[in-house]
């Protein structure tokens, strides 16, 4: 068991490894002509002067946390290293994040030249760059996980078994509350940034001025390119940072309850460094031939990740049977690589513009813009259905697989394995959303650039596939964040058990129902917010645009050179204002809830939140890349196509759904884990001073 361990940290420094080649080879290629490289450089500048005054804001937080955390500690509620796998987990989800952020920024004018001689080309560079993403997340957080485990495992050596691993995954535990609070402050405020500059791009640019997306024209445009790179790369990484970290560590948390003792430890942590190698292995597979049309771009994708998840579902069987020797806990592992994948697929469905649901929205966009919002929410709602469906079906059934009907701490374990299983080729999974934004920058670098029509079609053909991976990308994330926080509200029970309380768990003790109601309002609370954010600093866009579109002489007859840094200023100071009010509520509601209810009531909470949000987040996701992919529909000619009263109508229902797809909805999934991960580190607080016992 020893020997197999080294595989962990093994995997994650083949993946940076691996990462640093990608790296090296994207930034050996030409950016292009000069104009090519200006635009990039201002995207670029733009990205990392975000980041950068975000990270300032963030430390503060983080420095008030650590010392609150030191003094918990010192009081005897926490394990002594506890607050610095706090920082540590943050620190290392911002690097995960910034790097993959400013390889994305490097990349699109890459992509944009080399779509000049193929779409191979093309797609095998803005691929690459979304690799960098996808690997570096596991690399790095699988080499955090193995690099703490093993002081830790050393620093307790002389406890007994059970009690060093209750001091190992309580430390480890409370470094995922520090990824998600990073997490959620990226997602949240990188959401609020893009969506702002997008939808304030789109009003003025497309339906007023009537002038082209990525027209150089718009005073918006770089903060658009921008937005796409800090809140769909970086935001969305460190959000799948989390998630793994937190469906790896609960399991951890669980193992020993399930008496699978140090065996059960170490197999989820292996079988993701499976999954490492398994993902480097599928990227190999992702090419394709010069006049591949949308379907085969697709099946280039999914080729990579079905081999990829054939390699996890393979290694999984004998790896149980070496760690915990029962092969049958590598069941759970493959219902979760199913249940990814179909979730996928239920995703692509509702979104695709192949298929009746979104074409519905479509065909309502000829009565104008009410009947393609009132399509659009019913077509979101409707698609909430079948991921909850089959969440449902893979807890129940790995609850049962796993032994559960014997041992029920062995079928939570079965639960949280399933996590870890449906995210063992998050690798390769991330890589093929991360890319999107590549795509998206190389069309805006290419239409502001000049360059030649066949350049802008090749770069919109991966556009659009970078449109239909986001939306099944982001299924995917929810699928996974629901898995992952019902391991750790498992968890959170397992650790309130190891302090000596106890909790009733009945929905008609009081405590456990006020908690259902606060959380099943929360989501609503915290959509609210950012949606809120993102209306308001959208208007100051608006309103900025359409002043330089008035009082810059020459502009519109392109004369003259828009403000494009004002446009970035406004998002950047109004992202970094709005973020606070909604980030702060998933951190210290759940310690209020504790404090005057009980531990039982955040038992409710966390419950009410994960149902409430689960189906929240499909429907705010699935609704938005419905309108989305309905107006790119229109765009392609059907309905009348660009500048008709359809188009006109379809852009509106896009502004309505991105700040729903890519702010609010993909930030509930962090909302539902953070609050989890915040009470488990927090529990021995909340016993010592609930009001309510």
């Amino acid at each position: 068991m020893a020997n197999i361990f080294w595989l962990i940290p093994g995997s994650a420094i083949l993946g940076v490894i691996f990462t640093l080649v990608l790296i090296r080879r994207i930034f050996s290629l030409s950016e292009g002509s000069d104009e090519m490289k200006r635009i990039a450089t201002a995207v670029r500048i733009g990205a990392r002067a975000y980041l950068n005054r975000q990270l300032r804001a963030i430390f503060i937080f983080f420095a008030i946390a650590f010392f609150l955390l030191i003094f918990l500690s010192f009081s005897g509620m926490l394990p002594t290293f506890v607050p610095y796998a706090f920082l540590t987990g943050g620190l290392f989800s911002a690097l995960a994040g910034y790097i993959g952020m400013m390889v994305a920024t490097g990349s699109s004018a890459r992509t944009a030249h080399a779509a000049r001689s193929s779409l191979n080309r093309a797609l095998r560079v803005a691929f690459s760059a979304g690799s960098v993403m996808g690997l570096l997340v596991v690399a790095l957080a699988l080499l955090f996980l193995s690099i703490w485990f093993l002081f830790l495992n050393h620093y307790y050596h002389n406890l007994p078994l059970w009690e060093r691993i209750q001091n190992i995954t309580a430390t480890l535990l409370c470094s995922g509350m520090g990824a998600s609070a990073y997490a959620l402050f990226a997602r949240v405020g990188g959401g609020i940034y893009t969506k702002a500059a997008d939808v304030g791009a789109d009003l003025v640019g497309k339906v007023e001025a009537g002038i082209p997306e990525d027209d150089p024209r718009n005073p918006a445009v770089i903060a658009d390119n921008v937005g796409d790179n800090v809140g769909d790369v970086a935001g969305m990484g460190a959000d799948l940072y989390e998630s793994y970290v937190g469906a790896i560590v609960a399991s951890m948390a669980l193992a020993f309850a399930g008496g699978l003792g140090m065996g059960g430890v170490l197999f989820p942590l292996v079988l993701s460094g499976i999954g490492i190698i398994a993902s480097i292995i599928g990227t190999f597979f992702v090419q394709v031939g010069e006049e591949a049309d949308q379907a085969r771009l697709l099946w280039a994708i999914r080729r990579g990740i079905w081999i990829s998840s054939a390699i996890v579902a393979v290694s999984s069987y004998f790896l149980a049977q070496y760690l915990l020797n029962n092969p049958s806990l590598f069941l759970p592992i493959l219902l979760g690589l199913l249940a990814g994948n179909i979730i996928g697929f239920s995703s692509e469905y509702f979104t695709s513009d192949a298929y009746g649901p979104t074409r519905s929205i479509a065909d309502a966009t000829q009565t104008g813009p009410a009947t393609t919002i009132l399509q659009g929410m019913g077509v979101g709602m409707r698609s909430t259905v079948p991921p909850v469906l089959i969440v449902a079906a893979t807890i129940i059934l790995s609850f049962l697989l796993s032994g559960g009907g014997d041992d029920i701490c062995l079928g939570l374990y079965g639960i949280g394995i399933a996590a870890v299983g449906m995210l063992s080729t998050l690798g390769i999974t991330l890589a093929t959303d991360a890319y999107g934004p590549v795509a998206d920058n190389a069309g805006g670098n290419a239409q502001m650039a000049g360059l030649e029509p066949a350049v802008r079609e090749r770069t919109d053909a991966l556009d659009a596939l970078g449109n239909t991976t986001a939306a099944t990308g982001k299924g995917f994330a929810i699928g996974s964040a629901a898995l992952t926080a019902t391991a750790l509200i498992a968890a959170y029970q397992e650790r309130i058990v190891q302090l000596g309380g106890e909790l009733s768990l009945s929905l008609i003790d009081p405590k456990v129902l006020v908690g259902l109601l606060i959380g099943a309002v929360m989501p609503f609370l915290f959509c609210s917010l950012i949606l809120g954010a993102v209306s308001r600093t959208a208007s100051r866009i608006v309103l900025e645009v359409r002043r330089q579109f008035r009082e810059i002489e020459g502009l519109m007859e392109g004369k003259a050179t828009p403000d494009y840094a004002r446009a970035v200023d406004i998002c950047t100071s109004s992202a970094q204002n709005e973020m606070l009010a909604p980030s702060l509520i998933a951190i210290l509601v759940p310690i209020g809830v504790g404090i005057l209810i009980s531990a039982d009531g955040v038992v409710g909470l966390l419950i009410g939140a994960l149902i409430t949000g689960f189906s929240m987040a499909i429907y705010m996701a699935n609704a938005g890349g419905a309108w989305d992919n309905a107006k790119k529909y229109i765009e392609k000619g059907n309905l009348g196509g660009k500048g008709s009263d359809a188009h006109k109508a379809g852009v509106v229902g896009d502004t309505v759904g991105d700040p729903m797809k890519d702010a609010a909805g993909p930030s509930l999934n962090i909302l539902i884990k953070l609050m989890s991960m915040v009470s488990i580190v927090f529990a021995a607080l909340i016993l010592k001073v609930a009001i309510l016992k």
